[in-house]
C-alpha cells in the first residue's frame, strides 16, 4: 500500500478532514462537537489535537414584547376587553411599526455587540411571548423594521413561559409582567420587571460613550443574597453594621443576578479592561464602613466590577446619570421609582424588601 493511499484512508476517518491541499496543509474546518480540530503536523498528515478548544460563550438575553416595544395601548385593549379583542387590535395594525419600548436601546447596544472585530456571535437576544403567534406577528414586523438580529421567538398562546428559559440557557429574563418575573427568580433565573420609561425611549446623545453599553447593579438581594438586609431589618443599622464587620472575610452568598454578572465579565474579558465596550458598577446604600465584605465577596467569585459607589443611603438618580448608565437593577422599588427617566429600570422583585406590605 502507498504513501498515499495511507493519507487517504486516513482522511476517510475522520469526516470533518478537508483535502489537503496543493501546498500538503489541510484546510481549516470546524470540526463535529466532541472533537479537536485537525491541523498538519510536521510531516503534513492531518492529526487530531490533545484537547477541545473551548466554544466561545454566548450571552443569552430573554425579552417580552412589552420590554422590547411601547404596547402600553395595546396592553390596556387586552385589560378592558380581553385576549380576542387583543388579538384583532393587533392583527389590524400588524403593518404599524411600535414604538420602542424601555429595554430597546439596552438590547440594540447589547445587538451591536456581535459587529465588534472580531466578527462572531457573542450575544443572542430572545423574544418570549405570551402572545399568539398570530397576534405576534406585528412585533416580529417591528423586530425586522428596526433591523434588530432577533433570530428566535416564542409565542406561548397564553401560557407561561419562563419554562423556556432553561432550554435556551438565558442568563436574564426581562419583561413588564411582574407574575412572569417572579416565577422567573423562584426558578433560579436573573429577572427583573421593565418599569416604563418617563418621556419615552432613550434615543441617546452625542456623548463618545454611546456605543459602550453600561449596567449599574444594587447588591443586596440583587447581585449577593438578602442575608445582611435582614439582618438590618430585624435589628437596626448598628447590629447590621457590627455583623457585616464581622462577617467581613466571610463571602456573601451569590443573590439571584450573579450569574448574569459573571457572564458579563466572561464577555468582558474577551476585550480586556481598558477596551472593553461593557461597563459595570455596583450602586449600593451601603456605606464605607460596611463596604469590605462586598469587595471581598467579588474577589472570591473571580469577578471583576468596573466601579463601585458606597452611597450610604442617598438617593441613586443622579449617580446613576453620573455613570451614564443603560439599565439599572433593584430589588427596592422606591430606588426603581427614583431613578425612572434616567435609565432603563429594572426592578427585581428578590427579597425581605419585596416581602413586606
Amino acid at each position: 500500500m502507498s504513501h498515499q493511499t495511507l493519507i487517504m484512508g486516513a482522511m476517510n476517518l475522520l469526516p470533518f478532514a478537508r483535502p489537503v491541499s496543493k501546498r500538503g496543509l489541510c484546510e481549516p474546518q470546524p470540526p463535529p462537537h466532541g472533537f479537536g480540530r485537525a491541523r498538519p503536523d510536521s510531516s503534513d498528515l492531518p492529526l487530531l489535537v490533545d484537547r477541545v478548544e473551548p466554544a466561545p460563550s454566548v450571552l443569552t438575553i430573554a425579552i417580552s414584547s412589552r420590554a422590547l416595544f411601547d404596547l402600553e395601548e395595546s396592553h390596556r385593549v387586552f385589560t378592558r376587553e380581553g385576549v380576542e379583542a387583543y388579538a384583532r387590535y393587533q392583527a389590524a395594525r400588524e403593518t404599524e411599526v411600535l414604538g420602542k419600548g424601555p429595554a430597546f436601546g439596552a438590547v440594540k447596544k447589547l445587538l451591536a455587540l456581535n459587529d465588534l472585530a472580531p466578527r462572531r456571535r457573542r450575544v443572542d437576544v430572545v423574544l418570549l411571548s405570551r402572545n399568539s403567534v398570530n397576534a405576534g406577528l406585528r412585533v416580529l414586523n417591528s423586530i425586522a423594521w428596526y433591523g434588530l438580529d432577533v433570530r428566535r421567538a416564542v409565542f406561548a398562546g397564553g401560557m407561561d413561559r419562563y419554562r423556556y428559559l432553561g432550554a435556551f440557557g438565558a442568563e436574564l429574563f426581562l419583561s413588564a409582567d411582574g407574575d412572569a418575573v417572579r416565577k422567573a427568580l423562584r426558578g433560579g433565573h436573573a429577572a427583573a420587571i421593565l418599569l416604563p420609561r418617563e418621556g419615552g425611549a432613550d434615543e441617546g446623545g452625542p456623548s463618545p460613550r454611546d456605543r459602550e453599553l453600561r449596567i449599574a447593579f444594587d447588591g443586596d438581594a440583587v447581585l449577593f443574597s438578602d442575608e445582611a438586609e435582614r439582618v438590618y431589618r430585624a435589628h437596626g443599622l448598628d447590629t447590621f453594621v457590627r455583623s457585616e464587620q464581622a462577617a467581613a472575610r466571610q463571602p456573601l452568598t451569590g443573590g439571584p443576578f450573579r450569574g448574569f454578572l459573571a457572564a458579563l465579565h466572561r464577555l468582558q474579558a474577551e476585550f480586556g479592561p481598558e477596551a472593553s465596550p461593557v461597563r459595570t458598577a455596583l450602586v449600593t446604600s451601603r456605606a464605607t464602613p460596611v463596604h469590605e465584605r462586598v469587595v471581598r465577596t467579588l474577589r472570591a467569585w473571580g469577578i471583576r466590577i468596573d466601579e463601585a459607589l458606597f452611597l450610604g443611603g442617598r438617593e441613586k438618580r443622579e449617580f446613576l446619570r453620573a455613570f451614564g448608565a443603560d439599565i439599572f437593577f433593584d430589588d427596592q422599588r422606591w430606588h426603581c421609582d427614583a431613578a425612572r427617566g434616567v435609565a432603563a429600570i429594572g426592578h427585581v422583585p428578590n427579597g425581605v424588601a419585596n416581602e413586606e406590605g
